[in-house]
């Protein structure tokens, strides 16, 4: 017990009055959201909003360090132009090494054994220029290995590189894998080896946060499999592109390569490069060649956007659902709308505002938890706020029936009061009549208050703000005041009143009991006719007593039963009997009865009479001498 008031203390510090039904709906949010931004149309959600951020926040403008030597349509052109790439990669290596480039990134797999001739004038290009990175490839048949260039190429490269696309599932490519493996054979990307020639860089050092290429800090961690997300040109300004047979046919304009890293590879759609989709696109693919170079100007300018760790977003889907959840709690009406719609509102900026940043947020998971928690703690607000309207609605039709209950009820003794007292002031009376008539008006002004009293406390009741007192009560003495007090009325009509009870006990509140027993008791006199019979019975068994009042009345049909103990409700017959009534009485002594424990039911025919029926839990007889 000890364990679980101190958890309740330390919530109750942490977060005041937030309820534990509160935290559950918040909770039910909290996942529903998280459920609904992992899940596949959540995840696609999140990746048009990257592509939309990455278009609106370009990276600035600045001076490119790559260039693509590109095997374009014109320098194809020539018959069997695909089938022939060596011979001119190898005249226009043979160029760039009088500019001295920083590196070489050649975009082709050279696996093929092809013409002696044409490997035999590479080879010798290679080897003069000696800053090279090849390409390599992982198969994709269930034998995964690395495709490599020919030995005679191989031999004289500075690194091989991966060329291994890794787009998302809706085929558009946002990253690259840094590091790719085929069993223990690991290769580094072909940009990240560029980047690493470019720097003069023996080798790359890892760490769990990302990579160190020389001074250049990679953050791709390692438990994201080392991607790295590219941070793509402006179309506007793309990477400076130079065909390769202008290389060729006019070496001059190879300059442009000095001091920068050229990416060489094809750019024809249906040529041996992959195309793929980006964020850019606008429906036209991008060839892998261009790709590899946007990698590479992310990695040497340090254009890096970074993920926010799944951590972070869950502590913010969890901080903001509290937050609603406080906010609805605490507050109320507009002051809560407008505090939520702000979190709202901030939490839609922002991955705009982190973006700018070069922090990525994943943006659907929260958003869905946000909105999820709003509406959760707008409606629950909503659904309170309306209870409490109805609730007061109740209390001031409470009000008003008490009001119109009490007015009618009070004419009797008042007319009393006023007719006698007016008695006394006009005309000469002997004393004994006069005390006779002050008696009188003290009885009705006594009875008065009583039923003042009784009425307020049976509102009071029912609206849960009087406590019972019970105790054993005799139902045999509480059955006889009643039938007393009935006498006067049923004498009027010479109805008589039989009284059959047994000694026992009830648990209850006598005088409330009494007040009910009395309501049904006057209820048979004025809706029965003349000369007629009431019967007040109670019997009783191991667990209950049951009093009942059978009257020969006019009865009552189907449809009055099923609403006679509704408020203000008068069946046809007590309309047309001329008796005045407001249609309470059956209601308040329902109240009584279930504030009681126990039930009751009628039975009624037209013409027959009715019978009511209480059932009350029996108590054990008390000791002599115990009130």
């Amino acid at each position: 017990m000890g364990s679980a008031v101190r958890r309740r203390y330390t919530w109750g510090v942490l977060f005041p009055g937030l309820r534990w039904t509160d935290l559950g709906f918040a909770l039910g949010s909290l996942v529903a959201g998280l459920v609904i931004g992992w899940s596949a149309l959540g995840v696609q959600a999140d990746r048009a909003l990257y592509d939309f951020l990455l278009r609106v926040n370009p990276p600035p403008a600045q001076s490119s360090r790559s260039l693509i030597l590109a095997f374009d349509d014109k320098t194809l052109a020539p018959p069997g132009g695909l089938q022939r790439l060596r011979e001119p990669l190898a005249q226009a290596l043979a160029v760039l090494a009088r500019y001295e480039p920083k590196a070489v990134a050649i975009d082709l797999l050279l696996t093929e054994p092809g013409d002696e001739k044409a490997n035999a004038a590479l080879e010798e290009a290679l080897a003069a220029m000696g800053n090279v990175i090849l390409a390599t490839h992982l198969t994709a048949a269930e034998d995964v290995r690395w495709l490599e260039p020919l030995a005679a190429f191989r031999k004289h490269a500075a690194a091989l590189g991966h060329v291994h696309a890794a787009p998302d599932q809706d085929g558009v490519s946002r990253r690259i894998v840094l590091a790719k493996a085929s069993g223990s054979d690991r290769r580094w990307a072909l940009a990240l080896e560029a980047l690493r020639i470019a720097e003069g860089v023996d080798r790359i050092v890892e760490t769990e946060a990302g990579l160190d290429v020389g001074d250049v800090f990679v953050p791709v961690p390692r438990r994201e499999d080392r991607a790295l997300l590219i941070r793509y040109a402006h179309p506007s300004r793309p990477v400076e592109r130079l065909s390769l047979i202008d290389i060729i046919e006019n070496p001059a304009t190879a300059a442009a390569v000095r001091g920068r890293v050229v990416f060489v590879g094809v750019v024809v759609a249906g040529g041996p490069d992959q195309y793929l989709m980006t964020p850019y696109s606008y429906g036209q693919a991008m060839s892998g060649v261009e790709i590899n170079a946007n990698a590479y100007e992310t990695l040497a300018h340090g254009s890096f956007l970074r993920t926010v760790p799944p951590s972070i977003e869950l502590l913010i889907a969890v901080l903001t659902m509290l937050g609603l959840a406080l906010t609805f709690r605490l507050l109320s009406g507009k002051t809560a709308f407008v505090v939520g719609a702000a979190l709202l509102v901030a939490i839609h900026a922002a991955p705009f505002i982190l973006f700018r940043i070069n922090w990525v947020l994943p943006f659907v998971p929260i958003a869905a938890v946000t909105w999820l928690s709003f509406l959760s703690g707008g409606g629950r607000q909503y659904l309170r706020l309306r209870g409490y309207f109805r609730e007061a609605e109740a209390a001031r039709g409470r009000y008003q029936r008490a009001i119109h209950y009490v007015t009618h009820e009070m004419r009797t003794p008042l007319t009393t009061i006023q007719g006698s007292s007016e008695l006394i002031s006009r005309y000469p009376l002997a004393e004994e009549k006069r005390k006779e008539i002050a008696e009188r008006i003290h009885t009705e002004s006594v009875r008065l208050g009583r039923m003042v009293d009784m009425f307020l406390s049976v509102e009071r009741l029912a609206a849960g703000q009087l406590e019972l007192h019970p105790k054993a009560v005799p139902v045999e003495e509480v059955l006889r005041v009643s039938v007393e007090r009935s006498h006067p009325l049923a004498d009027k009509k010479s109805i008589q009143i039989q009284l059959i009870a047994e000694p026992d006990f009830v648990r209850g509140d006598a005088e409330f009991l009494e007040y009910a027993c009395y309501n049904l008791l006057t209820n048979a006199v004025k809706y029965s006719p003349a000369h007629s019979t009431i019967t007040v019975r109670a019997d009783s068994d191991s667990q209950n007593v049951c009093i009942s009042v059978t009257d020969e009345g006019y009865g009552m049909d189907e449809a009055d039963l099923k609403n006679i103990f509704q408020r203000f409700y008068r069946t046809q017959g007590a309309r047309e009997s001329g008796e005045r009534g407001t249609g309470l009485g059956l209601a308040l002594v329902e109240e009584i009865v279930i504030q009681h424990g126990g039930t009751i039911e009628v039975e009624s025919r037209l013409g027959e009479g009715s019978r009511f029926t209480l059932t009350l839990p029996r108590a054990a007889q008390p000791a002599v001498g115990v009130q």
